[in-house]
């Protein structure tokens, strides 16, 4: 008995080009892996002194920034704010991080170990183990402590990892990825910022840019082929994930180590429009592009309002 591919060349053209198309990306992005790849160890300058008078974080992405508590405190305390919230976000992204491993390893588990698109796989899984450790060296430095996710939240990823779908898996990859680089894209090039934390974005900037590729790639193919019951599964699971997100972007603990109020901060973050605002502007490029491929539909696009990164 032979499948409808068999019976109708046309059909197997059709099938194999997606196939085509994902090998033509993945072989693109290890030649760029090739030319633009970093050692975080050996090209940054991990034993110069911490710059006396530089921030950790722009003062305009930090969480207070613009509310009534901010304009109460010296340059000092917020300068130290931005410290520990670097040093939040940092662990957020290395939280993150981990979940993607995950995700990539499953991805390709079935999928043949001699193709360009599991090579890149491959390639991205090792940049993300040196960017770990980067953001773990640069949380030391700092001087600030790691801040893990709430521990409700570390479970709910366990369980949003392992039913996660393919297109699921890197809609969230995409989560993870370009709110933090939007906001590190207006990091690197200030001179305001130590140049460590420049370095540091700078690296995670460049290579970020060829997973992102491989993610948006992947996803849009996904929402194209994948059954109706994934894709709808995918909406809700990426609109939890946001949410998610959301609320773990920064740790609480970050006021308290500040020496500031705890409720009264995180009050005034809710209620600040210019944070509402930063955080919408980080997502919106990426909320254009699932809107585009389909994944902001249905109940999945008010999961997503909830966030507070869609408006």
């Amino acid at each position: 008995m032979t499948n409808a591919t068999e019976r109708d060349p046309r059909l197997l053209r059709d099938a194999l080009g997606p196939l085509r198309d994902r090998e033509q990306v993945a072989q693109r992005l290890l030649e760029s892996s090739a030319r633009h790849s970093f050692d975080p160890d050996r090209d940054l300058d991990w034993d110069a002194p911490i710059e006396d008078g530089k921030w950790f974080w722009p003062p305009e992405l930090v969480s207070l920034y613009d509310t009534p508590l901010w304009r109460r405190m010296s340059e000092e305390q917020r300068m130290d704010l931005a410290r520990h919230e670097a040093a939040s976000l940092a662990s957020l992204g290395i939280w993150f991080e981990i979940i993607l491993i995950q995700l990539l390893v499953r991805h390709i588990y079935d999928k043949s170990v001699t193709s360009s698109h599991v090579r890149y796989a491959l390639t991205e899984i090792a940049d993300e183990c040196r960017h770990s450790m980067m953001f773990a060296r640069m949380i030391e430095k700092g001087g600030a402590p790691p801040y893990p996710v709430p521990r409700v939240h570390h479970n709910l990823a366990r369980v949003l990892k392992t039913v996660s779908t393919t297109p699921g898996s890197f809609a969230a990859t995409l989560l993870g990825e370009e709110i933090l680089d939007w906001m590190q894209r207006l990091t690197f090039p200030d001179e305001r910022i130590q140049t460590l934390v420049r370095g540091v974005t700078r690296i995670h900037v460049v290579e970020e840019a060829r997973h992102v590729r491989y993610a948006r790639e992947e996803l849009r193919r996904q929402m194209v082929t994948a059954p109706r019951w994934e894709r709808e599964l995918t909406r809700i699971s990426c609109g939890q994930a946001a949410q998610v997100f959301s609320a773990c972007f920064v740790n609480p603990r970050v006021y308290t180590n500040a020496g500031l109020d705890r409720r009264e901060a995180v009050a005034q973050v809710r209620a600040s429009g210019h944070r509402r605002e930063v955080m919408r502007a980080g997502a919106r490029r990426l909320t254009d592009f699932l809107d585009d491929v389909g994944v902001l539909r249905g109940v999945g696009r008010g999961l997503w309002r909830r966030s507070g990164l869609l408006g």
